[in-house]
């Protein structure tokens, strides 16, 4: 292998686009493949080799990286890229796929040769585009100086979590990590939603918190998305964070614990895809307060306090 290894990159949505391009901009060279093919070629103008189909993409590649939109989906694909799969191939499985998948996933690298890294990843569309993700690693340290220029060419940092990628030590912190999330951008929604309700100008209540410890960056971030309707393009898309929900409910459940708000979280999600907002920005979640969907031209609608 030379000194910049070869990258194919399966799946090229939100996320999978903008790693590739930073893969680019970094001089590797990359293959990149995608279910509908119109998502890939603009790559080819970052100079990405667009392929037509998971095995012409991995053909001769030293690390596959996948970014997909679940477990089921991953392990779909590679069973297609299988028969041009090389023996010592590095895989970075980067999509959020949750904790029971992972045991399959490193099962498939084992029958087919493959050095496997669960290497989900923290972010949202801007640190991606930016190549400022973290990566959240677990792998054999052999295979690290083939797998590690592409974890820093997609990432401002990689957090290791251990040696073996079968274990799912990195896809557990991952939900451990959008657990929170989830239930940030959810509670942003709700605020803003009981403000509506009550005839509360929502400025009020950023000036009441300001500066103190309940005052966060990520909440006026949210907020600002929905009270400026600008939703879309999506940074995190409500159909994508619903999935992520729903593992996150189960990974609970196979723990013994409860998780109420991530279960709640999941059907907000849910009725505000079903109102038309699945490829919006997750914080389209506020919708799902309102029976009517709660706004007027594609802006949080004015609705009386009660009397």
């Amino acid at each position: 292998m030379t000194d910049k290894p070869t990258v194919s990159v399966l799946g090229t949505g939100i996320m999978g686009a903008a790693m590739a391009r930073n893969l680019c901009r970094a001089g590797l060279r990359v293959r990149v493949w995608n279910r509908t093919r119109e998502k890939a070629e603009p790559l080819a103008a970052d100079g990405a080799r667009v392929a037509g189909s998971p095995a012409e993409a991995v053909e001769g590649s030293d690390v596959v990286l996948t970014m997909l939109y679940d477990g089921n989906t991953v392990l779909d694909v590679l069973r297609e890229a299988a028969p041009a799969l090389r023996p010592g191939t590095v895989w970075a499985q980067c999509t959020t796929a949750g904790t029971d998948l992972v045991a399959d996933l490193a099962a498939f690298a084992r029958e087919h040769g493959l050095v496997f890294y669960d290497a989900p990843v923290l972010g949202t569309r801007r640190p991606a585009e930016d190549g400022l993700l973290t990566v959240l690693a677990a792998g054999p340290e052999e295979g690290r100086e083939t797998v590690e220029p592409v974890f820093a060419a997609v990432g401002a940092k990689t957090v290791w979590t251990g040696t073996d990628g079968g274990a799912g030590s990195a896809s557990r912190l991952k939900l451990v990590a959008n657990s929170w999330v989830l239930a940030a951008t959810a509670a942003a929604g709700e605020v803003l939603a009981l403000a509506q309700a009550l005839g509360v100008d929502p400025q009020d209540f950023f000036d009441l918190i300001e500066g103190g410890p309940l005052d966060m960056g990520y909440l006026r971030a949210k907020a600002a998305l929905v009270l400026d309707g600008r939703l879309s393009p999506a940074s995190f898309a409500v159909a994508t964070a619903e999935k992520d929900a729903r593992l996150i409910v189960q990974a609970g459940e196979r723990g013994g614990v409860r998780l109420d708000v991530a279960a709640a979280t999941a059907e907000r999600l849910a009725r505000a895809a079903a109102q038309g907002h699945a490829d919006e920005d997750m914080a389209a979640a506020y919708f799902a307060s309102f029976d009517d969907d709660g706004q007027q031209d594609g802006k949080p609608g004015r609705r009386p306090a009660s009397t």
